[in-house]
């Protein structure tokens, strides 16, 4: 039969069943099907049958057709967490052209190929080699491929197909956010919903009651109950009260397989809190409450306390007191402790033993916030006796007030009044006080106290900024009586009066850049005073007088007790002045107003091109550029060892510049040396020592010389002597001593005649002699003289006739 062409490739899944097995056992059992009337076998679902459309032709001419399939499948299932000894068969591959004889071969290929998923590649039969897990992959995508196993060609088309993991119930509901913490008013009505608990299932939902979950109570019953379906966790008695038990443990259950037997289950704990409502009324435990006040008792001082009881919480369980009845409530009065919440029983008036002994009052105890839910459950209310009963006692003196505070003036003068403690005798005999401060408490003794009426006054006057409060001790004692004293506290306070001036707030240097530009504010400054600042109180700033009109900078009062200070011109020079003093006047315009001059220190700075401060310090303004520390250190000690070395040398020249005679006072007339002849140059002063002239010790004998003892020596001249110590013509003496000169060679001066080798190394002009001219100056070239401009041309040109001029030098040497 010819072979007309290729049928589509079609991919169809076998639904095995439950399990791997009941497939394989379908598709063995549709292996043996028989063939149809037209030679055509129907495939099992377990097989995907690669089918090909095909036209045969018989002897006779005959066109035979293949049937058409009633279904088609494309999915394979396989059941997750299967642990058989034997691989699951998956499904089987199949192709219309596999004859059956093994020239077919089957390729698997995608998701698991090879791995997890292996073929049979003469049958077609897929198994699965491993374990899988729907929960960590509900799928696989595979591709199966028919070739020529001779020569790999394509025989279909790929086909792709899905192999499905069948879930089972293999994972228990989880309460990922447990435990939980809730709370419930007290008193709620049953069904109150409390708070809704969640579990949750990896199964899969949408597969068999793997993930269908029902919610029981374990533990809680019968306070709370659990909607199976939703989780919501209610209240099932009524009434329940905070004040017999507050704290419920829950235990929810959550059981997957709806609810069934079999099913896996998992549970959380929920920990439910009743809050308070205001549901109880204020009860005092009596009814009746005795208490006793000594009448010695002063206005203020405490009777006695009493609480009603109310085992709300917060605001639910607060009392408020007052006094509704008696006939003491003019005596006595009121008040709640904060902190205890009681109600305190205090003397408002003194009592009197022997005018009235006992008094009866009657309180109120009520809570202020009332819940309306709860009215009906009222009064919120309770009221109690009190009977106080009045004590006749013998006490010390008492002061009308528990203690006292006064104010007085700073600097006020010794004497002033402070104020006036009083104390009385309460007993029947009604002795007088005397009054005391005791020592201790004012060593300093800045107060007095009069004795008789109990003023206090200064003593001298007060400094509120040393001392701003005084704590001092009165003491009364009863005269005659049982000399009982009792003591007050007495708080005096200083008030304050603007005697300090202000001040800078900082004593901080202001950092400028020498750069900086006129107008630019450098800094702000602020002030402080010792004394109180006062309402609408505050500082004014201005330059002093003296620099008012100076041209560096000015101040700027910002009206808010602080100043701008501006800069004035442009840029500074650090080396020529690197600190500016800036006095600027400050007032306080208190009453009396206050003023002082502080000085504000500029200092200038080297900056950067941003304004960056580099250095404040007074240095070199430039240093060579990557020099460091060592190389400057070394620097210096070789500029100190040179200036040592000169200085030993001009000490060196100082010593052999010493004259060779010593004379006893110099005569001025040293300075003045007359140079006859070439000498030696600027440094040449001893050519001819005028002070051997005016040595009249020299005209008596002979004065040797320091440096060189003359080996012959002549006696003077009779009568020589005598004509130079007498004579006072100094011509006749020049003359007398040039004669001696003459007729003796040992005579002094030695050094008359000079050799003179050079001009002196101190000479600024060099060189002037032109002896030696003739062999140097033959070898120079004066041409570069034309370059200098007009004002070396004529020297160009005298130096441009060399032979004239070495010949005018010729005549002037010989």
């Amino acid at each position: 039969m010819k072979r007309q062409g290729l049928g589509p490739l079609r991919a169809f899944l076998v639904l095995v069943g439950i399990s791997a097995l009941c497939s394989v056992a379908l598709g063995t059992r549709k292996e043996n099907a028989s063939l149809d009337q037209r030679g055509h076998r129907h495939r099992h679902p377990g097989h995907l049958s690669l089918h090909r459309h095909r036209q045969r032709a018989g002897k006779e001419g005959q066109v035979l057709h293949r049937s058409k399939r009633g279904w088609v499948w494309n999915q394979f299932f396989v059941i997750e967490e299967y642990t058989g000894p034997d691989p699951v068969l998956v499904g089987r591959l199949h192709s219309d052209v596999d004859s059956g004889v093994g020239n077919i071969k089957y390729i698997l290929s995608g998701e698991g190929a090879g791995t997890i998923f292996v073929i049979d590649d003469k049958t077609g039969n897929i198994h699965a080699t491993k374990t899988l897990d729907r929960e960590e992959q509900a799928q696989y995508t595979l591709t199966a491929q028919a070739v020529n196993r001779d020569t790999n060609k394509p025989l279909e088309p790929p086909s792709e197909f899905i192999v499905k993991v069948q879930d089972i119930n293999d994972n228990p509901p989880l309460f990922l956010h447990g435990p939980y913490y809730a709370r419930v008013p007290e008193m709620s009505n049953v069904g109150t919903s409390v708070m809704q608990v969640t579990a949750s299932d990896a199964d899969d939902p949408t597969y068999g009651n793997s993930a269908r979950l029902v919610y029981s109570i374990l533990q809680g019953q019968p306070y709370f109950s659990v909607e199976p379906q939703t989780g919501i966790i209610r209240t099932a008695l009524p009434n329940m009260d905070r004040e017999a038990r507050q704290e419920y443990d829950v235990v929810i259950q959550a059981k997957d397989m709806g609810g069934h037997m079999g099913g896996l289950s998992g549970t959380t704990e929920v920990k439910i809190t009743l809050t308070d409502v205001n549901d109880n009324p204020p009860k005092f435990p009596q009814s009746v409450y005795s208490m006793s006040v000594s009448e010695d008792k002063v206005p203020g001082e405490e009777v006695g306390r009493l609480k009603a009881k109310d085992p709300d919480l917060g605001s639910n369980g607060m009392v408020n007191y007052r006094l509704i009845d008696g006939d003491g409530l003019n005596m006595f009065e009121m008040s709640t402790d904060s902190e205890t919440r009681e109600a305190v029983i205090k003397l408002k008036k003194p009592v009197d033993f022997e005018t009235k002994r006992s008094y009866t009052l009657k309180v109120e105890g009520s809570n202020p916030h009332l819940d309306p839910q709860y009215l009906a459950w009222g009064p919120y209310k309770d009221e109690a006796t009190i009977k106080i009963s009045v004590e006749d006692a013998d006490e010390p003196p008492a002061f009308v007030a528990p203690s006292y505070t006064f104010e007085v003036e700073e600097n006020a003068p010794e004497g002033s009044l402070v104020g006036r403690v009083h104390a009385k005798d309460t007993d029947v005999a009604n002795n007088p006080v005397r009054y005391m401060i005791p020592l201790y408490t004012d060593i300093e003794q800045f107060f007095s106290i009069n004795a008789e009426d109990g003023m206090i006054t200064t003593t001298r006057p007060l400094d509120r900024e040393a001392q701003a409060w005084h704590n001092i001790s009165v003491s009364a004692t009863e005269i005659g009586g049982h000399h009982q004293d009792t003591k007050v506290r007495v708080n005096i306070k200083v008030k304050d009066v603007n005697d300090n001036p202000p001040e800078f707030a900082t004593n901080n240097e202001v950092l400028m850049c020498e750069t900086v530009s006129p107008g630019k504010v450098i800094e702000i400054v602020s002030a402080v005073d010792k004394d109180v600042m006062a309402h609408r109180q505050h500082f004014t700033f201005s330059l002093a007088p003296e620099v008012i009109h100076n041209q560096n900078f000015s101040v700027k009062d910002n009206m808010d007790s602080t100043a701008s200070i501006y800069v004035l011109r442009r840029e500074f020079s650090r080396l020529a002045q690197d600190i500016y003093y800036l006095p600027i006047e400050i007032n306080d315009n208190g009453f009396p107003s206050m003023s002082s001059t502080n000085t504000l220190t500029i200092r200038v700075c080297s900056c950067d091109s941003r304004d960056t401060i580099l250095s404040c310090n007074v240095e070199p303004y430039v240093l060579p550029a990557g020099l460091s520390t060592g190389a400057l250190i070394a620097i210096l000690a070789c500029i100190v060892i040179l200036l040592a070395i000169v200085v030993l040398f001009v000490a060196l020249r100082r010593q052999k510049k010493e004259p060779l005679i010593v004379f006893e006072e110099e005569d001025i007339r040293e300075n003045i040396i007359t140079y006859d002849d070439e000498g030696g140059g600027e440094e040449d002063t001893e050519a001819f020592d005028i002070a051997t002239l005016q040595n009249p010790d020299g005209a008596n004998g002979f004065l040797p010389r320091k440096d060189i003892k003359p080996e012959l020596q002549f006696p003077l001249r009779p009568g020589a002597g005598h004509t130079a110590a007498n004579s006072v013509d100094v011509d006749d003496f020049i003359k007398s001593r040039i004669a001696e000169a003459d007729c003796d060679p040992t005579a002094p001066p030695y050094d008359s005649i000079q050799i003179y080798g050079y001009e002196g190394r101190g000479s600024l002009a060099g060189s002037l002699s032109s002896l030696e001219s003739v062999t140097t100056e033959s070898d120079l070239d004066y041409d570069y003289l034309q370059s200098w401009g007009p004002r070396f041309k004529k020297l160009a040109d005298l130096y441009g006739t060399k032979d004239c001029f070495i010949n005018d030098e010729d005549e002037d040497d010989s």
